[in-house]
């Protein structure tokens, strides 16, 4: 694990313990990148109550809630979706705040309108609705895949911080 991770992850811990916050991750793209990321600091069990890796569309639907008519409107890659994921991690979980990362890693998979580095994330606590935003990153399915777990992570941190 990277300096920046490691940074990133004692922040969020330090952040949640603060506020009693558990969080929960819904991952899609990074493959529980985000959740190991977490996970790396010792104690994380006091703050992290638990991961949903769900590459595939059923597993979105069966172990999140995310409706199918929102994939087949929508696709995996959406602003909708993540939203969903977001909401249904929290639904499925006794945690507070949740993340959800859904994307185009490549180096296949893209197309003109979701091109490869096309990455959807939402932020949800509960009792809220989800905040959502999509980013493109640029580089191999690697430095997406990075990239894309260091937004989400950031993008929590600050949300835990503002509120």
């Amino acid at each position: 694990m990277d300096a920046d991770l490691q940074a990133l992850s004692v922040a969020l811990g330090a952040a949640c313990l603060q506020r009693r916050l558990l969080i929960a991750t819904a991952e899609s793209c990074t493959g529980g990148w985000a959740a190991q990321v977490i996970t790396h600091t010792a104690g994380s069990s006091a703050w992290f109550e638990r991961g949903f890796v769900t590459y595939a569309n059923e597993a979105k639907v069966e172990m999140l809630g995310v409706r199918p008519e929102t994939l087949a409107n929508f696709g995996a890659v959406s602003l909708e979706t993540a939203a969903e994921m977001a909401s249904g991690a929290l639904k499925n979980s006794k945690a507070m705040i949740s993340l959800a990362i859904t994307g185009i890693a490549g180096p296949t998979g893209g197309s003109p309108g979701k091109p490869v580095g096309t990455v959807c994330f939402a932020w949800c606590r509960t009792g809220a609705s989800a905040e959502t935003e999509t980013r493109v990153f640029s580089g191999d399915r690697e430095a997406i895949r990075r990239q894309a777990v260091v937004h989400a992570l950031t993008g929590l941190l600050l949300r835990i911080d503002i509120r």
